[in-house]
């Protein structure tokens, strides 16, 4: 399958300017394939689920550029926020607050209290959450999150659903959660589930939609009160291998309308969908910019860059794979087998295992695609190494968004 922005790695020129006015390595966002994204998903919700919601999960990539760039493509976007860093983001990147969802997980009590403050819909992954919120306040709205008992996703480490996953609250357990809740004087209720990222297969899709209709109707009856809405999360993959196709997003949508409207038939009474994509609108959009800086021919062959785990923990992380490309010649023959490594001292810095790559030599300029999710955010300072820039870019302007750390900057809470 042909990369969306496979034009920009081809444009040598374009790379090699800004490689020279910003450095290496280097961030790239296209705003063209942001809100490509952004409306292909909100226009096959629109399709099939007459009253829907979109939260932007702002954990896959928290620069508010993108995220205010997103807001301006979609007016009614929400942010599925995580921790009150993420609240910021999503307030300062324009997003109305009682428009979004925070989905934590063993919160101290000053988180919880700044997602109360904020009027974010809350989202409790435990009941013992339920409890430190209560000695805070108690808001007239919130949902719990399910765990039913299995979990999908791209790698074992991001499969948030199952016996395994640290999230949420056993199938068995989630009607006495919502009762508890009422008791207390909660009035309005939400469900949610999610269980896993990365996921490329419909099919599973339908089958925890299958699940968590279910679970609805069973909470509705005890509670004897309507759910304001279902949300299913994110966990939309991208395809990030050759081999990978993409989500047809609107025939997964039209599969869920089905399901969804044979539980709740009366669409005016129905209970509002609520999705939370974060790869499958930020993934594709992003390219990491590297230069090579070294070449090393031992008991394997090794192309060193000034981009490693530091800057793309991915790989090291989880094994993700990533498509990398020679600058300027996406089509050159791959004539050697290499590993692509950075500049850290861990054995685990490898962007690249066993991967067939064109000859380049010291200086050349590469691609590595796909990292606008879960790249800059995962970015860290490991060997003293600051973190990079990030660029967004359109077909006629470079708009620098976040400036390269400097050492200096690293320290600068240090005091001495």
């Amino acid at each position: 399958m042909k990369h969306p922005l496979i034009h920009l790695v081809k444009d040598k020129e374009r790379l090699s300017s800004l490689a020279k006015q910003f450095g290496t390595p280097l961030y790239l966002y296209s705003g063209k394939q942001l809100q490509e994204n952004i409306l292909r998903f909100k226009t096959a919700l629109d399709l099939f689920f007459p009253n829907n919601h979109l939260c932007y999960a702002i954990k896959a990539n928290n620069n508010p550029h993108l995220v205010k760039y997103m807001k301006n493509v979609l007016d009614t976007l929400g942010g599925d926020c995580s921790s009150p860093g993420e609240l910021y983001v999503a307030e300062k990147s324009g997003i109305n607050l009682e428009d979004s969802i925070y989905t934590g997980n063993y919160e101290s009590s000053d988180d919880l209290k700044t997602a109360l403050e904020s009027g974010v819909c809350i989202n409790l992954d435990d009941t013992t959450s339920f409890g430190r919120l209560k000695i805070i306040g108690l808001p007239s709205r919130l949902s719990f999150r399910i765990n039913p008992g299995f979990g999908k996703g791209s790698f074992s480490q991001v499969t948030t659903g199952g016996r395994e996953a640290k999230f949420g609250i056993p199938r068995d357990n989630i009607v006495e959660a919502y009762t508890l809740a009422l008791n207390e004087g909660v009035s309005r209720f939400g469900l949610h589930c999610m269980t896993g990222s990365g996921v490329l297969e419909e099919d599973y899709f339908v089958e925890m939609m299958k699940s968590l209709l279910i679970d609805a109707k069973r909470i509705e009856a005890e509670l004897n009160r309507p759910l304001e809405f279902i949300c299913i999360g994110g966990g939309f993959g991208i395809p990030y291998k050759e081999n990978e196709s993409e989500l047809d997003i609107e025939r997964l949508m039209k599969r869920l309308s089905v399901e969804f409207f044979h539980t709740y038939p009366d669409k005016d009474k129905a209970p509002s969908l609520w999705c939370e994509p974060g790869k499958f609108l930020v993934g594709d959009a992003g390219i990491l910019l590297a230069r090579v800086t070294g070449l090393k021919d031992g008991y394997r062959k090794f192309i060193g860059l000034d981009a490693g785990m530091e800057t793309l923990m991915r790989p090291g992380l989880y094994g993700a794979y990533h498509k990398i490309y020679k600058v300027g010649d996406v089509d050159a023959e791959h004539n050697q087998v290499v590993d692509i490594t950075g500049r850290i001292c861990e054995n685990t810095d490898r962007l690249a295992v066993d991967r067939p790559f064109p000859y380049v030599e010291e200086g050349d300029l590469v691609c590595v695609m796909d990292v606008g999710a879960y790249g800059y955010a995962m970015s860290h300072q490991f060997n003293t190494r600051p973190r990079p820039a990030e660029i967004l870019i359109s077909d006629t302007e470079n708009k620098l968004i976040r400036k390269r750390e400097s050492i200096e900057d690293i320290f600068r809470n240090c005091d001495f």
